[in-house]
């Protein structure tokens, strides 16, 4: 009780607070610029225009920001034309730096702190974070605009049939087709002339509010899936219940990411263009890997496609969204391509991963079926929560449009969004089904509770703020309060080395009731005489004589704390026995 309330009063150590957010967000804003400006790059992006403001515009959007592009375009010799166009989609592999870097220096600040932390300095450092991440944010918002001009004479249209203006267009096999009705050729030399302009805005305040969402949201799955960070008094609950769930399905999923990774990499060997699959996996992979797990989980998608940009959707989605309003299902996939049953079979093996987990790193406090029954309940609920967010972060929203002089040319759009009510229950009953079974299969391979943090062992308590694994304690032993905890002997208790063994002088025999043994001098003088009749056990031996003052070595020969270097004089040898008399007569 005196430990949690000299928690609670301890102030709050502002400096460290203000240097290690200062630490978080600068490397998590460098991360996330990293990645975005490698990415563009790769992908060619920074040719059509300045690579700055593209890469604020990206970090902006991969920290739950709002960008809005629009344009004014002039082509075909025409004036007035204007292009509009919404984009609704998060570079996930720009957010997944940035979250691991934030929640790292985050993490690594609490651990400094002790066994337990103030919820006054908790909530000041977490604080500290967010509110430093969105002030940064708003500079981005001020450099993430930019307006992109595409030169037609830089398209290479030159060297197309009909680019100067003249002659016609010849096709193999048919000769020379004129200008196809007097249309292409002179449409191709205004398109050469032609400029297209196309700008970008970040949105302030919805990127404010985002970014604070965000930033937020990191810093608690963070303190949930960390094992060994430090809690308020009033969370211990949180290390035993929470933590080794979140942390499995944390885990999991970071995993699949890298999968999706070496899968990118394997993709873009003996490509033609490597560079820009290796700047799609930068900025997407974790957009692909994580909607493939919610649909590999059986959860419904709904998602039309209608206009050009259909044409751009990978087989089969692109049968599937045109035209229907049918969902997109795991098993409609299938009957397109048997192959696509496998990322069921990954899913489901992904899930079993994070139940093996989660009893792996949960004590075992009960029997197989009560332990199988908290592990599913746990995991149940965590993936109830984590399925539906999967789903909502890699939802697709693109919608285009175009109107020339009043007259709408095209209209194309992308719809994809999953049902998150589906997902919710989806995610409890994969998630019990995985907690239960990897529970069992814990147990049976004696793996369950091995990985357990010690933070959720509970063995012992300091001061009775909270649960502390003491050093020396063994897994179920109770241990008291203290900084001392004995743990179990390697050897036999000697008193010769351990003082706390030795018989207090106070309860010692006086040295005059030793038993008189004889020394080696005395024995030899003893082998020549005549020993019939010698006592050989005079009583029963007891302890050895302490001296007067307690030597540090305790062992026969040291020097005693009087510094008279020799201990008490050993007592005389006994006297030797008489001989017995001779009969009577002789001399």
């Amino acid at each position: 009780m005196s430990a949690s309330r000299n928690v609670e009063s301890t102030k709050v150590p502002w400096v460290d607070v203000l240097l290690s957010a200062v630490a978080a967000v600068s490397w998590a804003l460098i991360g996330m610029a990293g990645t975005a400006a490698l990415g563009l790059h790769l992908l060619e992006a920074d040719a059509a225009g300045s690579l700055g403001p593209m890469t604020a515009a990206a970090v902006a959007l991969g920290a739950g920001g709002s960008v809005t592009p629009s344009g004014d375009v002039s082509a075909f010799g025409l004036t007035g034309a204007e292009a509009t166009t919404a984009i609704e989609i998060t570079p996930l592999g720009v957010s997944l730096v940035g979250a691991l870097l934030l929640s790292w220096f985050f993490l690594r600040s609490l651990r400094a702190a002790g066994v337990v932390i103030a919820p006054a300095e908790l909530a000041a450092r977490a604080g500290a974070v967010v509110a430093l991440f969105v002030a940064m944010l708003g500079g981005l918002a001020w450099a993430g605009h930019d307006v992109i001009t595409f030169d037609g004479s830089a398209l290479g249209l030159d060297d197309l049939p009909g680019g100067g203006g003249g002659g016609g267009v010849e096709i193999p096999g048919l000769g020379d087709v004129g200008d196809i009705g007097g249309l292409l050729p002179d449409q191709i030399g205004d398109l050469i002339d032609a400029e297209a302009a196309v700008g970008f805005t970040v949105d302030t305040a919805p990127t404010l509010l985002g970014g604070a969402c965000w930033s937020a949201g990191i810093l608690l799955i963070a303190l949930l899936a960390s094992r060994r960070t430090p809690l308020p008094p009033g969370w211990t609950a949180l290390h035993r219940v929470v933590r080794p769930a979140v942390s499995a399905l944390v885990g999991v999923l970071l995993m699949a990411v890298l999968a999706g990774f070496a899968a990118a990499l394997y993709a873009l060997i003996g490509d033609d263009n490597p560079k820009r699959i290796a700047g799609a996996a930068l900025l997407g992979a974790p957009n692909g890997v994580w909607l493939g797990i919610p649909i590999g989980l059986f959860v419904p998608w709904d998602g039309e496609a209608g206009g050009p940009l259909a044409q751009f959707l990978p087989d089969p989605l692109d049968d599937l969204l045109v035209d229907s309003d049918r969902a997109v299902t795991l098993g409609r996939l299938a009957e397109l391509d048997g192959r696509v049953w496998l990322l069921g079979v990954a899913a489901a093996m992904a899930m079993l991963l994070a139940g093996v987990l989660t009893a792996v790193r949960t004590p075992v406090e009960s029997g197989t079926l009560g332990f199988a029954g908290r592990c599913a309940l746990r995991l149940g609920i965590v993936t109830a929560l984590a399925l539906p967010l999967l789903a909502w972060l890699t939802e697709v929203s693109v919608d285009a449009s175009l109107a020339v002089l009043g007259v709408d040319a095209f209209d194309a759009g992308i719809e994809l969004h999953g049902q998150l009510g589906m997902a919710l229950l989806l995610g409890a009953l994969w998630g019990a089904g995985a907690g239960a079974a990897g529970a069992l299969l814990a147990r049976a391979t004696g793996a369950a509770g091995q990985r357990a943090a010690a933070l959720a062992l509970g063995d012992g308590a300091v001061g009775g703020a909270g649960p502390a694994r003491q050093a020396g304690a063994l897994p179920g032993q109770a241990v008291g309060s203290g900084p001392y905890a004995p743990g179990s002997s390697y050897r036999p208790p000697n008193p010769d080395t351990n003082p706390y063994l030795r018989v207090p002088e106070e309860l010692r025999e006086p040295e005059d009731a030793r038993p008189q043994v004889p020394s080696s001098s005395d024995d030899q003088d003893l082998s020549g005489d005549d020993v019939y009749g010698a006592p050989t056990v005079v009583r029963p031996m007891g302890p050895p004589p302490r001296s007067s003052r307690w030597s540090p070595r305790g062992r026969p020969g040291s020097r005693s704390s009087d510094g008279s270097g020799e201990g008490p004089p050993p007592p005389p040898p006994p006297p030797p026995p008489a001989p017995p008399r001779g009969p009577k007569g002789r001399g």
